[in-house]
């Protein structure tokens, strides 16, 4: 992967009002909606083209409006998690979310109605990192307790454990199924592992980080998996064979903000290209659907 020409950058939409750091985010499936968690103990739901803020999902005081509402049901504040939301993602039929945190809680809502549908519980330290398997059925969360735990929720409520798989020595800091229902995590120990989750065997461990993985994504062909470091470096992967096809450094192009920082969340039109250079960490990666990779987030 050689070097291009220069990133086009533009920022398209705002999204300011978190009273916290903003740990996460994500688009629903539609491109409709995007999730942002903070560190204020919320998850926040945002059209994604006018930057209105449709809802908040935290607190313990029940369902309050957002002025002004919106014609659905979004516009309320739900009862959820006590601390930091570390966590959260789409369902792949947009129909529900699931979020993580400090607290050690993994809560599943219903996206149209903001009801809390179960309370899964049985990790021992904060959770950090989930994802939903292809077809739904199962609910993959990882903590900081080194194991990562996949939620039948197929059964009834509430859902009970379904599998734990261990093998990582530190904290479990991201986790992404591919499309045929492989799941990938990766963890503070620096190191990468793909799991069949039918048979929760482990099917290759990628080593090669100098720190801990930060993000992990399989390819659209899942040919390959890329995986976002601590140290700075993104890496490629042949993850069936366990080579290491490239090993990129990415130069920024755009420094964040100086004031509220680290409480905005911006999505950016970028036309990609790699560069040659330097980046204090590389916080996530993700491949588009034609199959090139895009980095984004970084402490610059």
């Amino acid at each position: 992967m050689n070097s291009r020409a220069p990133l086009s950058v533009g920022r398209v939409t705002f999204f300011g009002r978190h009273r916290g750091e903003v740990n996460c985010s994500a688009f629903s499936p539609d491109g409709q909606t995007l999730l942002t968690a903070s560190e204020d103990g919320y998850l926040y739901g945002w059209e994604t083209k006018s930057g209105q803020l449709l809802w908040r999902l935290g607190g313990h005081t029940g369902l309050y409006p957002v002025s002004p509402p919106p014609t659905s049901v979004i516009g309320m504040v739900t009862a959820g998690h006590q601390r930091s939301v570390e966590t959260l993602i789409f369902s792949p039929d947009s129909r529900q979310l699931a979020s993580g945190g400090w607290d050690k809680q993994v809560m599943l809502w219903e996206v149209q109605s903001g009801h809390k549908l179960r309370h899964l519980e049985g990790h021992h330290d904060s959770i950090q990192s989930s994802d939903f398997s292809p077809n739904a059925n199962c609910l993959a969360t990882g903590s900081w307790d080194s194991t990562v735990r996949i939620w039948d929720l197929r059964v009834g409520t509430p859902a009970v454990f379904h599998q734990e798989l261990e093998g990582h020595s530190g904290n479990i800091s991201c986790l992404c199924y591919s499309l045929s229902g492989l799941l990938g995590s990766g963890s503070w120990d620096k190191n990468i592992h793909i799991w069949k989750p039918n048979t929760s065997s482990l099917m290759v461990q990628l080593k090669g980080h100098v720190a801990w993985v930060n993000s992990i994504a399989f390819s659209p062909d899942e040919g390959q998996l890329a995986s976002a470091s601590y140290s700075g470096t993104i890496k490629v992967w042949d993850y069936n064979t366990g080579k290491c096809l490239e090993t990129l450094k990415v130069r920024p192009v755009a420094a964040a903000p100086s004031e509220g920082s680290r409480k905005d969340f911006r999505t950016w039109s970028l036309v990609l290209c790699f560069w040659q250079g330097f980046l204090d960490v590389a916080h996530t990666c993700a491949f588009t659907r034609q199959g090139k990779l895009l980095v984004s987030g970084a402490a610059i």
